[in-house]
C-alpha cells in the first residue's frame, strides 16, 4: 500500500507505517504554511498514485474523494474529521479514522493555566508591574489584585467527554466538585454530579463548554443560559465557538452579569469587529485558538492513529505491500 501522510508525523511512527504497510510518501502542510487546499491535495495524489490518504488539516471535499474512490483508507489526525466530506467517503466505502483525545492533555492543562491565571489578577498586575508603578512603602498591588483560589469552586461541563473528564480528574486534588450535563454519558464517576444544561448554568462558579458542532449544539447555548450564571462566574470554551450565541456571551459580560471569561475559540477567525469586542473585553483571557497546540499532541495522534490502523489492515491479507 503506498500512504500519502500530509500531517505532521514523527519519524518513529512513519517507520512504523513503513514496516506494517507498505511506502510512506510524507508531504507535511507545515512547511507549506496551510493546509493543502482542494486542488493541491488533488495534485499530491495523483502526483503520488497514493492508496490512501493521512491528513491533519487538509481540504478532502467531495471533488478529491470522488477523484480518488479507491482509497483503502483516510486517516485525519484531529479530534474530529471536521476536514473530511464523510458523507461522500460513506457512499464510496472508504473507512474513515480520527483521533479522539489526542489534544486532551494539552486543553486539560490550559483550561487550569487559564482559568486560574484570570481569576488571580495575573495579567493586569504583570500589567501594573511592568508599568513601574510599585511606589516605596505602598500596598496597592496586595490591595487591588488579590484574586480567588480555584480551590472550592464549583466547575460545571457542558460536554462530558474525554476532556470533560480529564479536567474533572486534574482538578480533584484541589478540590472543586464537579457537575456536569452530557446526555450520552451514562456511566461515570460517582463523585461527578450529573444535571440538566440548566442546572449546570445556574449552580456552577465556572462553566466549562466542551461541545462538538453537531445540528443539535449549533448555537445552543445562549442568553437563556448564559444568564442563568452567577455574577461572580467564569464562562469557559475552548471548544467550538459556534456552540454559544456569541451576541448573548458580549452583553453579559458588558453589562457585568458574569465576572469572566476564558475563550479559544471565535466565530471568526481570523475575528471580526464583533469576536474583537469580546476579546479585548477587560474581564476575558483570550488565546488564538492553541489550548491544542502542544509539541506533544502529535506525538498522541501518531500513537492513536498507528494503532487503530496496524489493527485492522496490517491482519488483512495483500493490504500490507
Amino acid at each position: 500500500m503506498r500512504i500519502l501522510v500530509t500531517a505532521p508525523y514523527n519519524e518513529n511512527g512513519l517507520k512504523e507505517l513503513e514496516n506494517a504497510l507498505g511506502e510512506v510518501i510524507y508531504k507535511p502542510w507545515k512547511p507549506h504554511g496551510r493546509a493543502y487546499n482542494e486542488e493541491e491535495l488533488l495534485s499530491l495524489l495523483k502526483d503520488t498514485a497514493a492508496e490512501a490518504l493521512i491528513t491533519e488539516h487538509d481540504h478532502v471535499t467531495r471533488n478529491v474523494i470522488g477523484h480518488f474512490p479507491e482509497l483503502k483508507f483516510i486517516g485525519v489526525c484531529r479530534g474530529t474529521p471536521s476536514n473530511v466530506s464523510l458523507e461522500t467517503a460513506a457512499e464510496k466505502n472508504i473507512p474513515v479514522f480520527h483521533t479522539p483525545a489526542r489534544n486532551a492533555q494539552a486543553v486539560a492543562e490550559m483550561f487550569l493555566a487559564n482559568v486560574i491565571t484570570l481569576i488571580r489578577n495575573t495579567l493586569p498586575a504583570h500589567a501594573w508591574l511592568t508599568g513601574g508603578n510599585w511606589e516605596e512603602g505602598a500596598h496597592t498591588s496586595y490591595l487591588e489584585f488579590k484574586g480567588n483560589e480555584l480551590a472550592g469552586k464549583t466547575i460545571g461541563m457542558v460536554g462530558f467527554g474525554a476532556i470533560g473528564q480529564l479536567i474533572a480528574r486534574l482538578v480533584s486534588g484541589f478540590p472543586c466538585p464537579i457537575r456536569f450535563y452530557d446526555p450520552f454519558v451514562t456511566t461515570f464517576d460517582p463523585a461527578f454530579q450529573k444535571l440538566s444544561l440548566e442546572e449546570v448554568f445556574s449552580g456552577s462558579d465556572i462553566v466549562s463548554v466542551h461541545l462538538p458542532v453537531t445540528s443539535e449544539t449549533r448555537g445552543m447555548i445562549g442568553a437563556d443560559l448564559i444568564n442563568r450564571m452567577r455574577p461572580g462566574a467564569i464562562f469557559v470554551n475552548t471548544a467550538r465557538a459556534v456552540v454559544v450565541q456569541r451576541e448573548a456571551l458580549l452583553d453579559a459580560l458588558e453589562n457585568g452579569r458574569i465576572r469572566g471569561a476564558v475563550l479559544d475559540v471565535f466565530d471568526h477567525e481570523p475575528p471580526d469587529e464583533i469576536d474583537y469586542r469580546i476579546i479585548r473585553h477587560p474581564r476575558v483571557l483570550a488565546t488564538p485558538h492553541i489550548a491544542g497546540a502542544t509539541h506533544e499532541v502529535e506525538d498522541h495522534h501518531v500513537n492513536i492513529l498507528n494503532k487503530q490502523l496496524l489493527a485492522i489492515f496490517s491482519a488483512k491479507t495483500g493490504l500490507s505491500q
